[in-house]
């Protein structure tokens, strides 16, 4: 072992080390404690004790547990023997290293008070220790408490002690029980390394690599030979044919932010009406590192030790303080290790807290199976498939599709909403968020969002402000039109899944963002919520009102309306949409906002968005500029660096940065 900054590191083998190994007879076994023992070292290894495989000293090969069998489930242990005489044949039991290296009881400071007051801190001194028996997911389990304790600023001396006075003689898992996980963390069965020495048992002995140069040189002394091929093949197959045993059993990718978003899950209360509290999934952990400190005294006072002893997050008196205990219910103290495990440890230390070693089932007395439970409390998002936007049809400028007006639908007094068939199938594909531009002969084209995609085509609500858009919105039904497109960015719907997803629309700026809600409706079981707010200068200025009335009734979405004023006919309620933000009553850090309005109104809603707590790269928008050619070529567009026909007119927030609310750009 060697001391890499503040972090215990064994050396990785070196593909020639990796690449040479040794075959040592079974009943030769016991060389390998002899020469461990000769060199100084305590050998600590597997041992039957009260029907248990328990780590602890041995003195010979005799000691160890030959010929038996693990069986291990839920809340169910029971050893039983086995056919041949492996002596690692079984998985993990109710101890693990963490025992040696981070004793569960240990005195770490004396007080004296006489004449004067003086403090003592004792130093660690250890005899070098053996760890014969130590398995890929318990490795992982050193290699997390190693950053625990000596990966930040404050560190654990003892720790860092024992850790280095610790020769590991690992062993390839040939075998596995139905509460192994491993696979699904990433830590096993194969051993990849933090090893001095490596033993995989196979047939009448043992497949073994060194690791280290210190592990290597007691490998010398023992009576090896060169494995046959046969036999490295064997020591591949039986790890191979193990992880094959475990399978991938629980979708462990992002599971640290979604048992963020599901903190108040009704599933708390159900899993600690079950929970007993008694602790043993910490205490068999082998990387729960929570203790409590003990102070012992003499009759006057005068010679205190403090003693540090391991502590559990599932004790009563855990949570205590002078104002009571903040963590009073036993859900409370189920959720908090859940989420230390799964969640925040990755916040803190870098990795997940857990190695899937199994034991918190095995030993749960109340059969709780905590694969099931974080399936239960946070389920696997589907994979998110993101789109790509299609090739657009007649992309160069000029060029056109014809597309057929189907019907003409007036919103307000100058607006119309256009809805076109016989398209070409390329806009059929288009994402919400896009837009075409649309042409007529003796008329420039203009670029115009696509509101709602329809099975047979798709609709453009157009505001008359210009020569084009006057013209298109006094069309009638059969009407010919160009269109190119579809085009631009569209809306990251896949971004919002498993979140709040908040439309914020100005006026008009709800004709890009119609599409958008459609989709979002669509697929509701994939958000936390979805929530419209909506805002007009006037209620004579809504758009789209059959459709608002369509999803407030649906009860999918939650719609909320504004306008900036009203005559006494309006019930409803009245300011800008910024004020409709007070509904916003869960937490903003888990919120995707889509804005789009007038330039001012957006400004005013991100301020509001981001003083809510929503985070700039969860805040999408469309921007608007003068696009003539819809391709990035005619310059017209051009805002900084991007052009917004071709980039945009979707962009994140923090895309922009200070873009966004600078003036003349």
């Amino acid at each position: 072992m060697e001391v890499s900054g503040a972090v215990i590191t064994t050396p990785a083998p070196s593909q020639t080390a990796a690449a040479r190994q040794w075959f040592i007879a079974r009943h030769d076994l016991g060389s390998l404690i002899d020469a461990l023992r000769d060199s100084g070292r305590r050998v600590i290894g597997p041992t039957v004790r009260e029907g248990a495989i328990v780590y602890d000293d041995i003195a010979s090969a005799a000691d160890m547990p030959a010929g038996w069998r693990d069986e291990q489930s839920a809340g169910h242990y029971r050893l039983e023997r086995r056919s041949d005489d492996h002596l690692f044949g079984y998985t993990v039991g109710p101890t693990s290293w963490k025992r040696f290296t981070f004793p569960p009881n240990l005195p770490i400071a004396t007080a004296h008070r006489g004449a004067s007051v003086a403090f003592e801190q004792p130093e660690p001194v250890l005899q070098p220790m053996a760890f014969i028996g130590v398995r890929a997911c318990e490795i992982a389990a050193l290699g997390i408490c190693d950053r625990v304790f000596l990966g930040g600023q404050f560190t654990d001396e003892d720790f860092r002690a024992r850790r280095s006075a610790a020769l590991i003689v690992a062993v390839q898992c040939t075998t596995s029980s139905s509460t192994c996980f491993c696979t699904s963390m990433g830590t096993g069965p194969e051993v990849r390394g933090g090893y001095d020495i490596l033993l995989t048992e196979i047939g009448e002995g043992f497949v073994v690599q060194a690791g280290s140069p210190e592990g290597a040189a007691i490998v010398a002394t023992l009576p090896t030979r060169r494995p046959t091929h046969a036999e490295s093949g064997a020591a591949v197959d039986n790890v191979e044919a193990t992880r094959t045993r475990i399978g991938e059993v629980m979708p462990i990718a992002g599971i640290d932010e979604r048992l963020k978003l599901q903190l108040d899950n009704p599933r708390w209360g159900v899993v600690a009406e079950r929970c007993v509290e008694c602790g043993n999934c910490t205490m068999s952990c082998p990387t729960c590192f929570c203790t409590s400190v003990m102070e012992r005294s003499d009759m006057e006072g005068r010679l205190a030790t403090t003693e540090r002893q391991w502590d559990s997050c599932f004790d009563v008196n855990f949570a205590k303080v002078a104002g009571g205990d903040f963590r009073a219910r036993p859900r409370d103290r189920y959720r908090q290790w859940l989420t230390h495990k799964f969640s925040t440890w990755m916040d803190q230390f870098g990795s997940m807290g857990c190695v899937g070693c199994g034991r918190c089932i095995t030993w749960c007395p109340a059969h709780i199976d905590v694969r099931e439970e974080l399936i239960a409390i946070a389920p696997p998002i589907p994979p998110v498939v993101r789109p790509v936007a299609v090739d657009p049809v007649a992309a160069s400028p000029g060029e056109y599709s014809l597309a057929r007006l189907a019907s003409i639908k007036p919103e307000t007094e100058d607006t119309t909403t256009l809805s076109l068939t016989d398209v070409d199938p390329a806009f059929l594909k288009g994402r919400p968020g896009q837009f075409v531009m649309i042409a007529l002969p003796a008329f420039p084209a203009v670029p115009i969002s696509i509101s709602r995609f329809r099975a047979n085509g798709i609709d453009l609500t157009i505001r008359a402000v210009g020569p084009t858009s006057t013209a298109l919105t006094n069309l009638h039904p059969g009407a010919k039109v160009g269109v190119r497109g579809p085009l631009g960015t569209f809306w990251p719907i896949e971004d919002a899944y498993g979140r709040h997803a908040v439309v914020v629309a100005g006026g008009v700026g709800l004709s890009p963002l119609h599409g958008l809600v459609d989709a979002l409706v669509a697929n509701h079981d994939r958000f936390e919520s979805i929530s419209l707010f909506y805002g007009t200068r006037t209620p004579e200025d809504q758009l789209f009102r059959d459709d608002l009335s369509d999803w407030t009734s649906s009860k999918l979405i939650d719609v909320a309306v504004t306008v900036d004023r009203a005559g006494p006919e309006w019930k409803g309620r009245v300011g800008v949409v910024t004020t409709l933000f007070d509904k916003i009553l869960w937490d903003c850090s888990k919120v995707t906002a889509f804005v789009v309005g007038p330039e001012r109104m957006m400004q005013a809603s991100v301020q509001g968005l981001i003083s809510k707590g929503v985070p700039a790269d969860r805040i999408v928008i469309s921007m608007e500029r003068h696009m003539e050619c819809g391709i990035g070529l005619c310059g017209h567009c051009q805002m900084a660096g991007r052009f917004v026909c071709k980039d945009g007119p979707v962009f994140r927030l923090n895309e922009l940065g200070e873009l966004f609310n600078r003036e003349g750009i």
